[in-house]
């Protein structure tokens, strides 16, 4: 097993502790490679369990592979796993990356602010930038005004990268002034087949 990992610049990060992190094996730095090997050969004893690689929160990229064998290999599936918070940046895709790889995985982002909004008479709208980051143009938001009122309307596009630009508008029939109140924002990147 080889794992080459990256900083947020496409980087190689060379040789830092608790870059990597395997489950059946411990992983030693490889110098002419530039990457992490596993520190043991897999014997046809563990050919079937599950191996779990994990990286550090400073990993932004990686390479996974299989390399070393003599012989054919049979590999049945890759799966990766996450919270979505910190789901590493080749699942969401960043400006390094285009093709299919920048439009797979999910991502989710979340920001909350406090948000005193002005009269508004009927109709009568108001806007607001949030800044969620690693939201992108195009991405799927939403957003949520903790308050007592149903007759706020939220409309959350996302306008531009890391800013979600919520407009308010009063639908009742009368104007109200509402106390300040917790806005919560959350963008979505979706999977494209």
């Amino acid at each position: 097993m080889f794992v080459r990992v990256f900083d947020g610049a496409g980087n190689v990060r060379e040789d830092i502790a608790g870059d990597v992190l395997a489950s059946i094996t411990t992983m030693q730095w490889n110098g002419p490679a530039k990457g992490w090997n596993a520190g043991a050969p897999m014997d046809d004893a563990n050919f079937n369990r599950r191996q779990t690689i994990r990286v550090c929160a400073s990993v932004a990229f990686a390479q996974v592979g299989v390399i070393g064998f003599d012989g054919p290999i049979d590999l049945q599936s890759l799966r990766l796993y996450g919270l979505p918070e910190a789901a590493p940046a080749v699942l969401n895709g960043t400006p390094l990356l285009t093709g299919a790889l920048f439009r797979s995985g999910r991502r989710e982002f979340a920001a909350e602010v406090s948000w005193d909004l002005p009269s508004l008479a009927p109709g009568a709208t108001s806007l607001l930038d949030v800044t969620v980051n690693g939201a992108r143009a195009g991405d799927l938001a939403s957003a949520s005004l903790l308050s007592s009122t149903r007759f706020i309307d939220l409309d959350t596009p996302v306008g531009s990268n890391n800013t979600v630009r919520v407009m308010a508008r009063n639908i009742s029939g009368a104007t109200f002034d509402m106390a300040a109140a917790t806005l919560s924002v959350g963008v979505a990147k979706q999977r494209i087949p």
